[in-house]
This record gives structure tokens, sequence and C-alpha cells, in this order.
């Protein structure tokens, strides 16, 4: 087994062919400099001449990136069938991309050069050779994507092998084994893998696996462990139907559990944030449950872990959480203990004695069987952890509040007044808004600005709603959630009542006072 592994990322390319992904020539160079800062060895950036957007991004990369770490690769087809590579124009736009290496991806299962390329299994060899040997002759490093390759093995082992060694003899530095339908399990990847580095073996080989049948990670891991040196993947697991192998699994997987080293080991701290932000550039929401990055991969519901987690860290943590940037967590739930409560005010900041502890899980067990729910709003559990405290809130005390809906030229206005005390004064507000929470969140925040102006830096970023009795009809009962932020920090709040707009009442309304405490707090500190 090899100690190290060339990470080579496909996200800008393969990833972006998944549903719902769309990226601007900026949004990949944005991307490029993300995987740079991680540490992977090459970014794939697209297939020019397929798009404009490629080709926009070869040529503004050419002048606004500088790569520390990674090198940037273009990727492309083998010249067509019967033409020369120096007359072919796709392969002359791979040329002209300007990139140090390129990925030539070719035919390897007899299956697909009948019905595909329509041409005879000596072509499809002299096709991968003959384009191989001219980039190597324009001083370009080559990959060779044997595409279908484990599907072509298990056809004809014979024709796929000599795929393979055409590319090799032309110069090829990687030999990557593709299962593009992604349907293979470990055991098959484990001999196909072992037969083929036992063929050809002055060849450096390299994985790419879709996750069709669940399995993108682990045949990459035992690739790698069967004597695969490079790595293909995206973040996120991005790509085509069910995704590529993931990344943000591999990476850790290889670094931390089979002690194979990937990405310099000071980067690995990046990974979550990495992730993260690579979502927010593709504009899909993250998954919180992936491992290791996912906001959920460390978080802790059951009473029972939250109580080992007090005592000993690693009780139900295979690693610690800081290894790849990520954090523990404590929700709190129908499935809390005080030991549950007791974590998470402590992470919040608060002391508890366990009398009030127990108070705050007697709330939450009966607020939780009305409908609440804390997992996602851990700004209304501060509040209920600070009332069983004695604390009341000061800012401001609601007198009414009043919503009504009018369809003016057209449009549809939603209007709000609330009137709230705020200290010794009576303030009364009236704001208009696109629907009645916006309303309502307008007229609360300007009753409530002229004595805590600090409440322009809340944001609602967030407002979901869910009915939790659909057989009542319009008589269900809902619960909102919401999310909001300022400039350090976020937080959620939940309010549920039959009434829609109470319940919104109430997770806005708590959002403006976890905002005003924390405000205060970081003024006190």
């Amino acid at each position: 087994m090899t100690t190290s592994a060339e990470i080579y990322d496909t996200t800008l390319r393969d990833g972006t062919q998944q549903e719902g992904i769309s990226l601007t020539a900026g949004d990949k160079l944005a991307i490029c400099r993300l995987l740079d800062d991680l540490g992977v060895a090459y970014i794939e950036g697209g297939w020019p001449g397929a798009n404009p957007k490629d080709d926009e991004f070869f040529a503004r990369a050419q002048t606004e990136l500088d790569l520390g770490t990674a090198s940037l690769v273009a990727f492309g087809s083998t010249r067509r069938a019967d033409i020369d590579p120096g007359d072919d124009e796709q392969v002359l736009k791979l040329l002209e991309a300007g990139t140090s290496t390129v990925c030539l991806v070719g035919k390897t299962w007899d299956y697909h050069v009948e019905h595909a390329l329509r041409t005879s299994n000596d072509e499809a060899i002299a096709m991968i050779a003959d384009t191989v040997a001219f980039f190597r002759a324009q001083g370009r490093d080559v990959f060779f994507d044997a595409e279908h390759f484990f599907d072509g093995y298990r056809s004809n082992p014979e024709f796929a092998i000599a795929a393979l060694q055409a590319a090799h003899d032309a110069g090829a530095s990687r030999l990557v084994l593709c299962d593009t339908n992604g349907g293979f399990l470990s055991h098959e990847v484990e001999r196909i893998v072992g037969e083929v580095t036992d063929a050809i073996p002055a060849g450096t080989f390299g994985c790419h696996f879709h996750n069709d049948s669940g399995m993108a990670v682990g045949n990459s891991l035992t690739a790698v462990r069967t004597g695969v040196y490079q790595v293909q993947g995206c973040v996120n697991g991005y790509g085509e139907r069910t995704g590529n192998a993931d990344l943000c699994s591999v990476i850790p997987n290889l670094s931390l559990k089979m002690g194979i080293e990937t990405i310099p080991e000071d980067r690995l701290s990046r990974l979550t944030t990495v992730s993260h932000h690579v979502a927010e550039v593709v504009n899909l929401t993250l998954d919180r449950h992936l491992p290791y990055v996912g906001t959920s991969a460390f978080t802790h519901k059951a009473g029972l872990h939250t109580s080992a987690l007090a005592r000993r860290p690693d009780a139900y943590e295979h690693m610690s959480p800081t290894e790849v940037g990520n954090t523990t967590r404590v929700v709190v739930s129908e499935l809390a203990g005080r030991s549950t409560v007791l974590a998470k005010a402590e992470a919040t900041g608060l002391e508890l004695t366990t009398d009030q502890a127990q108070t705050v899980v007697d709330e939450i067990k009966e607020k939780e069987h009305e409908g609440y729910q804390y997992e996602a709003a851990d700004g209304s559990f501060e509040l209920i952890a600070r009332r069983a405290t004695g604390w009341e809130q000061e800012f401001f005390r609601l007198e009414s509040y009043r919503v009504f809906v009018e369809h003016r030229d057209g449009d549809v206005i939603a209007e709000a007044t609330v009137k709230v005390h705020v200290g010794d004064e009576r303030v009364v507000t009236t704001r208009e808004g696109d629907g009645p929470v916006s309303a309502l969140d307008r007229a609360l925040r300007a009753a409530l600005r002229w004595r805590y102006p600090i409440i322009d830096n809340f944001r609602l970023t967030d407002y979901r709603v869910r009915d939790l009795d659909s057989s009542d009809g319009t008589s269900a009962r809902v619960r909102v959630l919401t999310s909001h932020s300022d400039v350090e920090s976020t937080w959620g709040c939940v309010g549920v009542h039959q009434n829609i707009i109470d319940a919104s009442w109430t997770a806005v309304s708590e959002g403006l006072i976890i905002g005003l405490l924390r405000a205060h707090e970081r003024e006190d500190a």
C-alpha cells in the first residue's frame, strides 16, 4: 500500500454535471482558490471548447489565477476516429487552454467502441496512443481517464488492458480507472485493480468512482489500498446522478484513518470551511449530515451520549472534530436529560444548577409534545435556560399586534401594527411588508430601533413553516423555524400555534431578543 495519495479534484467539471449546479467563470475561479488553499494536487477546470463559460474560465485563469499548491488541468477527449490529432478541433482547444497538464478521456469498453465510436478496437487504441503522444510532443503532462474501465475489463479484459498499455507507452503519467456507471462493489474493485497493476507494473494509476451504488468513497479507499496513487473526486460528493466520490470523506479517511498522506497535514483543519464555502458558491444547501464536515457530523442529541461526552469527549466521537475544522455540538430535544441541558447551557455560556437543568428538561419535553423542536432553535433554548435561572428579558414588553393583508392595485400588501413598551415608553409603529411576517418583523424593528440601533445588524435569514396536524386542515397547528444572524454569529428560534401569525411572532421576536442579548454581552466583555 502506498504511503501517499494524490488528490485530483473534478468539482468544476464532473461536479457541475449535478442537477441544480451551474457555475459562472467567476464562480470557478473562486472555487479554484479555495481548493488550492486546501492543498489538493490537481484541479480539473472543465472542458475547453465544450461551452463559452469553460472557454472564458481557462482564458481568465491564465491571468487571474496564481495557484500555490495545485496545478490546473484541462479535460477533453482523444482525437476522433480517422483524424490526425493536429487536425481535430477539440484537441486543439485543449492545447489552447494553456494548462501544463491535460486529462484525456478514452473508451476502454469494447461495447462503447462498437456502439458509440462506431469504429474498430484497433482504431480506438490508436486514438488513445496518438492523442497522448501529440500532447507529450507539445510538452504537456498527460493523464488518461479510462472511461467505463471496470465495465470494459469485465467485458473484455484484453482490450481494456491494451488501451491502458497504449496510453502508458505513449507517455501518459497517470492511468485512471473509472467506474463511470458507479455500479461496482469493493471486492470487485480490489480484484480488478490488483490484476491491472500486475499487468502494467510500470504504470502509475488513478481511480474515478461514481456513487450510484453508494460505494464511491469506499471503492476509492480500496483502490488506494490495492495500489492506486491518484484519487479523483468532488467536494461534497457533487456529480452527475448520485454524485462522485466525496473528497471531504476520502481525504480524512486516507489521512487520519489509514495514515496515507493526501493534502498537507496543516491544511486538514480547513476541510470543513472549504466544504461549506464551496456549497455557498454552488448555491446548494449543504447536507448537514455529511461525514466529517456536516454541521451535524459531531452533534449529539441523546442524553446517554451527552452524559458520556461530558466525562470523556472521545466516548461517542470517532475522532476529534477539530482535526477537520468542525466542532462538537449538543442539541436538546425530548431525548434530553440533565447532562444534555448542562452541556448545551455551558456551551452557551450559562451556568445552571441541577434543579434548574431539570426545570429546563421538563419544559422542553412538554414543549416538544406540543410540537416545538429545539434542535435547530438554539436561540429559543437559550431563553428557556435563562428563564430557569429567574431571568426575564427587559428589552420590550408586547401590548398587542395586528396584521392585515390587502389586495391593492393588483398587488398584495401586508401591514402590521405593533404596540410595545420599551422602558417607560409606549411605542406604536406600523409597517408594510411583502407578507405578514415581513410586516411584523419590520414593525417590531421600527419600534425598537430608537433605543437599540444595533438591531439594524440583525438579519432574518431563513423562515420555514411545517404543518404539524395536516389532518385538521385549516385548524392545524404549525411550527415556524427562523434563522437569524449578525456580524459574528447565527441562531435559530421556534414558535408553535394554530395561528401561523402568532407562531411567527414568537420565533421572530425571540430572534431579536437573542440578537440584543448577544450584542449587549459583547459590549460588556
